[in-house]
């Protein structure tokens, strides 16, 4: 009865501390992961309806951007978009990219 009651309060100790060591993710990184998902499903759209990629990056120099380092990342978002051979639909690639941002972010921390 001991060795139960010491186990099963062993996987409690061990859980309360994992549970202590996860993180939240900031609104702010949220933020920047949704908008690099959109900028990438855009990107996707505009490959996938014939636009070369001088054109999209012509686009996206015409764009107003309310922070100054989203310029260059829509650019290497774009340039990484039309770089890959996938034929996926947008919305498959804004989840993906989505996903992939929230993992790296919350491993970052």
């Amino acid at each position: 009865m001991r060795s139960v009651m010491s186990a099963l309060f062993s996987f409690a100790l061990v859980s309360v501390a994992t549970a202590a060591q996860a993180r939240e993710i900031k609104a702010n990184d949220r933020y920047m992961c949704d908008w690099g998902a959109g900028t990438a499903a855009r990107a996707q759209e505009l490959k996938l309806s014939g636009v070369s990629l001088y054109a999209a990056r012509q686009k996206i120099q015409q764009y107003k951007f309310s922070k100054p380092w989203m310029r260059m990342t829509a650019l290497g978002i774009t340039e990484q978009t039309y770089d890959s051979n996938s034929r996926i639909k947008p919305a498959a690639v804004r989840q993906s990219f989505y996903e992939d941002c929230i993992k790296y972010t919350l491993a970052r921390k």
